[in-house]
């Protein structure tokens, strides 16, 4: 938890710095405008001298330069406020359960539980998860209505090797892209010092950004639903 914290501290300077540096950049360009201003006036033609408009449109434009900046400085700093909250928020999160959306696992002796959502109902509805070589394993889910489906993967029953899987689904009446979820927990949360989003550590996950976490919380018990294990295809 201090690298967490030492990790905050940093990103948080970092921004403050950017900001100082446009601060100063704003101050020289103004400083420039006036002396460029002044310097026009002191050395226009007295025969001739130029329009008081053309100095108000000057100012104007200036105005109006300044003020996208100052929205511009606002934006950078809310959204270096916005970064801070979410490393915060996210400090917070070690030890807790929480479903992440995905398409590939990280396959250890546990068993993994996981969620998909169907847009229509389906006769049947086939979970895969695929290893490295391409070699299938199926979990058949049987009819199924729209909406959440709960399913387990049991390494040992599906005789999977501990690595990286892909997971997808399929249904009988040809719905693609179906969304899956994988619950886990997360183990820590990393910081990356050159900026970005938060990557937590998901246990049967790995390291994925924090926007990728589409629940906090633990889910229902995917054991209620009494999925069938899949067979080796």
């Amino acid at each position: 938890m201090d690298l967490n914290v030492d990790n905050t501290r940093n990103y948080s300077g970092s921004g403050n710095e950017r900001a100082g540096v446009q601060n100063n950049g704003a101050g020289e360009l103004n400083n420039l405008f006036m002396t460029l201003l002044v310097a026009q006036i002191q050395n226009q033609d007295p025969l001739n001298p130029t329009d008081g408009t053309e100095y108000v449109g000057q100012l104007a434009q200036m105005t109006q330069v300044q003020s996208m900046e100052t929205m511009s400085k606002l934006m950078q700093n809310n959204s270096v406020l916005m970064d801070n909250l979410q490393v915060l928020s996210t400090a917070g999160l070690v030890g807790q359960s929480v479903m992440v959306q995905t398409d590939t696992i990280q396959v250890e002796d546990q068993e993994i539980n996981g969620r998909l959502t169907l847009g229509q109902s389906a006769n049947v509805v086939t979970v895969t998860v695929k290893d490295s070589a391409g070699v299938q394993h199926k979990i058949e889910l049987g009819k199924q209505e729209s909406g959440s489906v709960d399913f387990t993967i049991n390494p040992k029953e599906l005789g999977l090797a501990p690595g990286e899987y892909t997971i997808s689904v399929v249904t009988d009446i040809g719905e693609e892209n179906v969304p899956v979820e994988i619950a886990g927990t997360v183990n820590n949360v990393r910081i990356p010092l050159e900026g970005g989003s938060a990557l937590v550590n998901v246990s049967g996950l790995g390291e994925v950004p924090f926007y990728k976490v589409s629940q906090f919380g633990p889910t229902n018990n995917p054991s209620s639903n009494n999925p069938k294990q899949g067979v080796l295809s």
